[in-house]
């Protein structure tokens, strides 16, 4: 017999897949649109915009679903404090790379990524052997400012339990212009579809090695197919502030939406230990 909580989580990860067929769809469409305009005008468009949006791990309310979520908890339907400080003062950059970085970084060493958030200091050992092109990639972007003032735009509370970031503009839908291949997919981490608390790995659009600067910290236990490259593991003071981030709950209620907290990523740094 297939438990409520069993049900509801099914019929969550269905509702993610379809949305992410839907927007695969939509971003095909697109582009065809945008190269007939680019031979019309005789410009090269050079957008990649939606590749750094998972479809999974970027959400709008799927009506056709909405009747068979389970009800948002009272918490979820109530906007907690803001328990978060006022943002540095600056602005997200805008620049972007055509080709992903050459790897410098030494992949026999340790990297630990430091966020540090209006809610708090977030650090992150990253799995330097394991995915060097996502590691390498990450202490470039980290060096150009990339995620400075940026805003974690996603709360997702209900079906998958994590926070997404890395997107300058702040809607889901930006990115460094390359993409980087997907890596340690096969992580001993990754037990029967979970993505473990403490997780963090790449957004991508669903399809493979579109991965780009997106990325996702897993505050509780997380069903997703091992789709995701898992490039480090917050710690335990880091996962108190991520935490703290997802009691305050999201915009809409209904368990995917921006965060309540206003959290924004004032700088991140890449050290090599």
């Amino acid at each position: 017999m297939v438990s409520q909580e069993q049900r509801r989580r099914q019929l969550a990860r269905e509702k993610f897949l379809r949305q992410q067929q839907r927007r695969t769809a939509a971003r095909r469409k697109a582009r065809v649109r945008n190269s007939v305009i680019a031979s019309v005008l005789g410009v090269v468009l050079v957008g990649s915009l939606a590749l750094y949006t998972t479809g999974t791990l970027k959400g709008d309310d799927d009506k056709e679903t909405a009747s068979a979520e389970a009800s948002p908890s009272a918490s979820a339907t109530s906007k907690a404090p803001d328990p978060c400080d006022k943002a540095a003062a600056g602005k997200a950059a805008t620049k972007t790379w055509k080709k992903e970085p050459a790897m410098s970084i030494d992949k026999s060493a340790d990297y630990t990524m430091t966020l540090d958030t209006t809610c708090g200091e977030i650090d992150i050992a990253l799995k330097t052997a394991a995915a060097p092109h996502t590691v390498n990639s990450f202490e470039f972007l980290a060096g150009e400012g990339y995620f400075d003032h940026t805003k974690c735009h996603r709360l997702t509370t209900s079906g998958i339990y994590v926070l997404q970031c890395g997107d300058p503009t702040g809607q889901g839908t930006g990115g460094p212009g390359y993409t980087i291949p997907d890596e340690n997919l096969k992580d001993k981490s990754l037990k029967d579809n979970i993505y473990p608390a403490g997780t963090v790995a790449m957004a991508n659009t669903g399809q493979a090695h579109t991965g780009g600067s997106q990325f996702f910290l897993v505050y509780q236990d997380s069903q997703l197919p091992p789709s995701y490259t898992p490039f480090g593991t917050i710690s335990d003071a880091g996962m108190k502030v991520l935490k703290k981030i997802a009691a305050a709950g999201e915009s809409t209620g209904a368990g995917d939406g921006v965060p309540n907290a206003t959290v924004v990523i004032d700088k991140a740094t890449v050290t090599k230990s």
